[in-house]
């Protein structure tokens, strides 16, 4: 079994702070994340969405579609719109070769929001998990028919934020419903990292390698912040750089058979940290991290 090593575009341009790196070009992003060692991207907000169109670009670089990114809104809409709105995403994915969709259910959120505290997050009652579940099994055997398998993200200032509400969804979805690690999201949330990796091994289909500054993580929990003013104070870093356990949590993921991909994604200031130093960081520390695990790395 081996895993490959991607990133996220996030590094050089943000979705949810335009901004940050608006005047970067994708083809910069590309070329240097091939130079860092990276083996695939995920998509952001400059990707063409045709593949027709997308696969060329990549394939000039020797890279692969890693996955991609889905705002899911079940708790307001149908499966079967669900499904529908799924489409072109899908067809995107599944023509390139990627067969995981990274799922996160949005509606509510606050974490594109920049004046509002993760704090203020959406939180499913108690009765709600069932059918939250229920419906996002539904999607998941759909997607799952087609060839790509949904890979839910935890994440900040969503309704599944924390340790509690992994277990929770994990509880109340199949099997076909797998689970995206963020060791970053999860550290922030005041999850464990090492012992989620444990507990859910045969459900993790894809995993975000984020780290955290531990002493940025105090001060924006202690003020409250929003997510986006946390990133711009930079509480993640990429791996290596920061808090969290990646020696365990690669020793974990080697003894569980993992054979999906480790992706970069470290959303920071470009014009603080610098990408393509950032990149090539990551790529190393994971490398090294894989090499003493016993992770097999397909480049």
């Amino acid at each position: 079994m081996s895993v490959r090593i991607g990133i996220n575009p996030i590094t050089w341009t943000n979705d949810d702070l335009p901004e940050l790196g608006a005047e970067t070009p994708l083809e910069v992003c590309l070329t240097e994340g091939k130079e860092a060692g990276y083996a695939g991207f995920e998509l952001g907000n400059k990707f063409p969405r045709d593949p027709k169109v997308l696969g060329p670009v990549l394939d000039s670089h020797g890279l692969k579609l890693v996955s991609g990114w889905f705002s899911g809104k079940l708790l307001e809409r149908s499966v079967e719109a669900e499904i529908e709105a799924i489409q072109g995403h899908l067809n995107l994915l599944k023509s390139l070769g990627a067969t995981a969709m990274v799922y996160c259910e949005v509606t509510g959120c606050v974490h594109s929001e920049r004046e509002t505290p993760v704090s203020k997050r959406p939180v499913l009652a108690a009765h709600q998990w069932a059918e939250f579940g229920k419906k996002l099994n539904q999607v998941a055997d759909y997607t799952q028919s087609q060839g790509v398998k949904i890979a839910y993200h935890h994440h900040m200032g969503t309704v599944v934020q924390t340790e509690a509400d992994i277990d929770k969804l994990m509880a109340n979805t199949s099997d076909a419903v797998g689970l995206l690690l963020d060791t970053g999201h999860l550290t922030y949330a005041g999850g464990d990292p090492v012992a989620v990796q444990k507990r859910h091994a045969k459900r993790i289909n894809h995993v975000h390698c984020k780290d955290i500054r531990r002493s940025v993580l105090d001060d924006v929990l202690n003020r409250d912040t929003s997510f986006l003013n946390a990133v711009l104070a930079g509480v993640f870093t990429v791996p290596g750089d920061g808090c969290v356990d990646y020696p365990t949590i690669c020793k974990g993921l080697k003894a569980a058979n993992y054979s999906g991909w480790l992706v970069v994604e470290a959303e920071q200031d470009p014009a603080v940290a610098h990408p393509l130093t950032y990149a090539r960081l990551g790529y190393d520390h994971l490398r090294k991290f894989c090499a003493d695990s016993g992770l097999e790395v397909d480049v």
